[in-house]
């Protein structure tokens, strides 16, 4: 007896090809805007970290110093013999790309991110 051999083809069709895509797509629609939110969430917390090592350098300049509640303090120059500088030899930066700047001595908070409460989560310390 002949076996009628049928010519099979291997491969996918249209409509599976279709339902994998549209699968990848739903799955990277759910993914995308969780990693941008963790992103966020991290720079705010490297930011907030900065001001507070800034604020504890401000503290160290005053003491050593001697000076009292209302004198200014010069961001970066007194600050910087205070804190670990990174690979460039500067105070960090906030990662949003925001600016620090310092108040007077005394004041709360002294150190300040420009972003500020512009941004979710803020850049401020708690």
């Amino acid at each position: 007896m002949k076996t009628a051999k049928t010519k099979g083809w291997a491969g996918f069709t249209l409509v599976e090809i279709m339902i994998v895509v549209a699968i990848i797509g739903l799955l990277a629609a759910i993914a995308i805007p969780s990693f941008v939110h963790a992103r966020e969430v991290s720079q705010a917390n490297a930011c907030i970290n900065n001001l507070r090592q800034i604020e504890a350098a401000v503290q160290q300049v005053a003491i050593q110093n001697g000076l009292h509640v209302g004198d200014a303090v010069n961001y970066p120059a007194d600050v910087s013999a205070f804190i670990k500088l990174n690979s460039a030899g500067s105070i960090p930066g906030c990662p949003s790309g925001g600016t620090y700047s310092l108040q007077t001595v005394g004041t709360v908070p002294q150190a300040v991110c420009s972003l500020g409460s512009t941004v979710n989560p803020p850049h401020i310390l708690p």
